[in-house]
């Protein structure tokens, strides 16, 4: 994939900042995929659900946000942790390449699929040899 299409943002770190009532905002992990007909990203969100994702395309930009919760059992308390528990937000600037009106997303098991197809004028197309 060219970075004309998509590119992440400069500047990003695995933790972003802290909220004034503490919650940690995190960049997740993503994976980027791309074929003739779409690019697709995967986006590690441990602990998210759907009702916490929103993915929105504004002037050109993805957002992708997630809120996890990680709930300890009653007459529990956490000994220890390996991930983070709070907001997962990361952009990527988009190319005049993706069609922004298909965009679809959907989350499974803590990880968000977001497919961005690509524009009929940019996608790859078989040309046939005339005799």
């Amino acid at each position: 994939m060219t970075d004309k299409q998509i590119a992440r943002r400069e500047g990003q770190e695995t933790l972003r900042t802290q909220t004034p009532d503490s919650e940690k905002i995190y960049v997740p992990n993503v994976d980027i995929r791309e074929d003739s007909e779409c690019i697709r990203l995967e986006a590690d969100m441990p602990g998210v659900e759907q009702e916490s994702v929103d993915v929105s395309v504004d002037n050109g930009v993805l957002t992708i946000e997630g809120r996890a919760r990680l709930d300890s059992p009653q007459g529990c308390q956490w000994v220890g942790q390996e991930y983070g528990v709070g907001r997962y937000r990361r952009d990527f600037t988009l190319s005049d390449a993706v069609d922004v009106d298909g965009v679809k997303a959907r989350v499974r098991q803590g990880v968000l699929e977001v497919t961005l197809p690509k524009r009929e004028k940019v996608k790859t197309r078989k040309i046939k040899i005339e005799a």
